[in-house]
């Protein structure tokens, strides 16, 4: 074998090897943003604010996160926020959900006292009913094998801090509901648990 045909030999397997290579990392990222999801309009808070100051456009701004990281009672964006106040003090980039926020209609709850914490959840559930100051039981269903799966109760009589549904989620009739984001006070050890 000559040189030439050697070195033609060397880079056709070098540039088969790359374009396979090129191919993996392409299906791997395309797996990534599957399970990650798309992304979604998150507000945050751009510095620091203090509690009882109005939120603003000029206080807020909109990140774009997966959606598997996005917190599940957070809203897309700063209009939904118009006329409401900050319930809470919140840091400079943290986000903002309807607990921290105090819209002006006196049900946001009581703060969260010491030795508890303020937990967001995406639930089914009939939206109309669960609302801030009410209390609610969460049931937890773990999907199983062959379509089958196990529901347990995870909290009972949980004080809800906020409520709202979730835009964009109409009722589904095999999922028992719309679906609603609910800020729940919860013990330490509950949080932990969800």
């Amino acid at each position: 074998m000559t040189r030439r045909r050697r070195a033609a030999l060397l880079v056709g397997l070098a540039l088969l090897l790359g374009a396979l290579a090129a191919s993996d990392v392409a299906g791997r990222e395309a797996a990534l943003k599957r399970s990650v999801g798309p992304l979604v309009p998150v507000v945050v808070t751009r510095a620091p604010i203090a509690a009882g100051t109005r939120l603003d456009a000029r206080r807020l701004a909109v990140r774009r996160v997966p959606e598997r990281f996005a917190p599940a009672a957070a809203y897309g964006s700063t209009a939904a926020l118009a006329g409401s106040r900050a319930a809470v003090a919140l840091q400079a980039g943290e986000d903002v959900t309807p607990a921290a926020v105090d819209d002006g209609s006196g049900a946001t709850g009581a703060p969260v006292r010491p030795g508890e914490r303020v937990a967001d959840v995406v639930a089914r559930g009939p939206a109309d009913l669960i609302r801030a100051g009410g209390h609610v039981d969460v049931l937890v269903t773990r999907e199983g094998g062959n379509g089958g799966g196990t529901t347990t109760m995870a909290l009972e009589d949980a004080e809800v801090l906020a409520a709202h549904g979730v835009a964009g989620a109409g009722a589904d009739d095999d999922a028992g509901g719309a679906r609603v984001a609910v800020s729940l006070r919860v013990s330490v050890r509950q949080a932990v648990f969800l």
